[in-house]
């Protein structure tokens, strides 16, 4: 075992402090890694508040992982000391069922084993977050950092960057594409980064005209106004694919009309119920709702190389690990553009 040092949620109520825990020692296939950035996603606030109704306590939250190989096991050959890595929402799965044959540990038919609030594989101990100085992760679950991206902006790759790209890569956008975007936050800026990249026309659909001059900043080609009834009329029919970042439950109904035909609106952000809507809208058009969670891990290093290739990060506010909990605060506000991330090296002033 080796002694760890972080911030935890001990309670919904209580804010993040201060915790010593205990990390499992190095296995075979193991890589240890000194946690230098860790970005903080709304998931992270959810979880640290049992808004999921799961939340094992003490939580240490974080999956937005950068930093610096430490160790490896014996059996690893992926990366070595002094490497640059970076370790998302998983940290281990099956490895055997036929979804993590096809890359897609995400959705393990035993199980995936989640970077916090989890379950080791092996002990059944629960696992613990980024928001911390050092983790162990199975190799196969080590991301290689490319040289060219950025560290302190690159976590929220891991989580708001993959879980928009893999609908991205699964709905085969890319030149000539009509993406629609629905919101704005940590998830939206992405979803429009990396829908440009891959040579779309991307559209921010929102609720506020103040968005405008964010969203042409980010790449956007157009804003269209959900609440303006002549303008979302007018362009029904004209979007292959919409990307839903809202994370609460919503009314989708005003957007499927949007879609052409065939073409699909995945829901990315909601974990919770959204009110019905009226099916003549997909009958008739051959329209399509779908979800999509985080990508596997391959898909997410294609991520990292695209990024790197593309110079695409996300737009991030670097704060200590002592301000999280006003960072919590000003996630539920909607008051950061677009992403904190936490420098780790604060955590020094704590010890």
């Amino acid at each position: 075992m080796t002694q760890a040092f972080g911030y935890a949620a001990r309670d919904a109520r209580i804010p993040l402090s201060p915790f010593h825990f205990e990390r499992r020692a190095l296995r075979e296939d193991d890589v240890a890694i000194d946690i230098r950035y860790c970005g903080v996603c709304h998931s992270d606030l959810h979880t640290a508040r049992n808004d999921w109704h799961r939340t094992a306590y003490p939580i240490v939250p974080g999956h937005e992982i950068v930093g610096t190989v430490s160790a490896v096991g014996p059996k690893v050959t992926k990366v070595k000391v002094g490497d640059r890595v970076a370790v998302g929402c998983l940290v281990d799965s099956c490895l055997t069922c036929d979804l993590c044959d096809k890359g897609q540990e995400q959705m393990c038919r035993k199980g995936a084993t989640g970077t916090y609030n989890g379950k080791d594989r092996v002990t059944g101990e629960p696992t613990q977050g980024g928001y911390s100085d050092h983790i162990i992760v199975r190799d196969h679950f080590v991301l290689t950092l490319p040289d060219s991206l950025d560290p302190e902006r690159a976590g929220p790759l891991l989580c708001a960057g993959i879980t928009t790209w893999s609908p991205l890569r699964e709905w085969k956008v890319g030149p000539g594409s009509r993406v629609g975007v629905i919101g704005l936050g940590g998830l939206g800026h992405m979803a429009v980064k990396l829908a440009v990249g891959l040579g779309a026309e991307v559209t921010v659909i929102t609720t506020s005209p103040s968005k405008e001059a964010d969203a042409l900043a980010l790449g956007a080609s157009r804003v269209l106004l959900s609440k303006d009834a002549a303008a979302m009329k007018s362009a029904g029919s004209s979007f292959d694919l919409i990307i839903d970042t809202v994370p609460l439950g919503h009314d989708i109904q005003p957007y499927l009309s949007l879609l052409d035909v065939e073409s699909t609106l995945v829901l990315v952000g909601a974990v919770e119920p959204i009110p019905g809507f009226h099916t003549g809208l997909l009958l008739m058009g051959r329209r399509r709702v779908a979800g999509s969670p985080i990508g596997g891990i391959a898909e997410t290093q294609e991520l990292l190389d695209f990024c790197a290739e593309k110079n695409i990060l996300p737009d991030t506010e670097t704060i200590s690990i002592q301000q999280i909990n006003q960072a919590f605060e000003r996630i539920e506000r909607s008051d950061v553009k677009y992403r904190f991330v936490i420098d780790m090296a604060t955590l020094s002033a704590d010890r």
